[in-house]
């Protein structure tokens, strides 16, 4: 690890926010300062773990702490997902990123997808409003 010993880094997905700080440590991962391990649903856990598992030594030099707000638990993961995938890449160099990029793009690539606005004078997203008189 010849790169800088604090990385900051952020991840997006819908309204969700993360911002990552990567210091070198002993393997610890903090969730608005909640333990990974604690972390609930188990699924939301795996998600987040997984970049880690891919980093595989890198991870376990470093400690990485994240806050993330806004959106549902879901996009809350996706979110600190890419925070975390970022870190380690800015951290490991290369070959990491190239371990990231090659398992799944979404590791180091935002989702742009949002959800569409409702249109005045309607309830819905609607493009144009139905015609209901035929």
């Amino acid at each position: 690890m010849s790169k800088p010993k604090t990385v900051n880094t952020t991840g997006r997905r819908k309204r969700s926010i993360a911002r990552a700080v990567l210091i070198q440590g002993k393997g610890m991962v903090r969730i608005n300062g909640q333990s990974l391990d604690t972390i609930e649903p188990r699924l939301v856990r795996m998600k987040l773990r997984e970049p880690l598992m891919l980093a595989g030594d890198v991870a376990t030099k470093v400690h990485i702490d994240v806050n993330v707000n806004g959106g549902g638990i879901m996009s809350q993961a996706d979110a600190a997902r890419l925070a975390i995938s970022r870190a380690l890449a800015a951290a490991g160099g290369e070959k990491i990123r190239q371990v990231l990029l090659n398992y799944d793009r979404a590791f180091l690539v935002a989702d742009t997808r949002r959800k569409e606005q409702r249109k005045p004078n309607d309830s819905k997203a609607r493009a144009k409003r139905q015609k209901s008189y035929r």
